[in-house]
């Protein structure tokens, strides 16, 4: 079943995404034309990406009742020089001294879940059309 969300453009470089009752609002830095006032798309699609794994990193913590107060994701995202795109995205799962360190490759084990990353690696079909609004032609 596919998911739906509704992007406006409310203006200038700002584009905003309706996902439920949620809205996420993006903007172009002042060197692209924008207002900088929100983070940019792609900067939101790397944000995902370690929020993703964050959460996969919360949930296996809070499910052995061990503290997350101190666990931070560092993530660096490598471009091709010559192309621009996405090369290469490091994660560093940081914990806080005295972190049971038989978890450690466990916590390497549960990030590499994130539903985010899989959905890169599947590499899904991307259908981009134009259409009337109501359906008319």
């Amino acid at each position: 079943m596919p998911s739906e969300l509704v992007v406006t453009l409310p203006g200038g470089k700002k584009v905003d995404a309706h996902l439920g009752g949620h809205v996420v609002r993006t903007d172009q830095p002042v060197s692209n034309g924008g207002e900088d006032s929100a983070p940019s798309p792609f900067s939101l699609f790397l944000a995902a990406i370690g929020t993703c794994a964050g959460i996969y990193v919360a949930g296996f913590c809070q499910k052995r009742g061990l503290a997350t107060e101190g666990i931070r994701i560092l993530q660096r995202s490598h471009l091709h020089p010559e192309t621009g795109a996405l090369a290469r995205v490091e994660l560093d799962i940081e914990v806080p001294p005295g972190f049971p360190d038989k978890y450690y490759d466990a916590l390497v084990r549960v990030a590499d879940q994130c539903a985010v990353k899989k959905a890169i690696q599947a590499q899904p079909v991307f259908d981009v059309r134009t259409v009337v609004a109501g359906g008319a032609r």
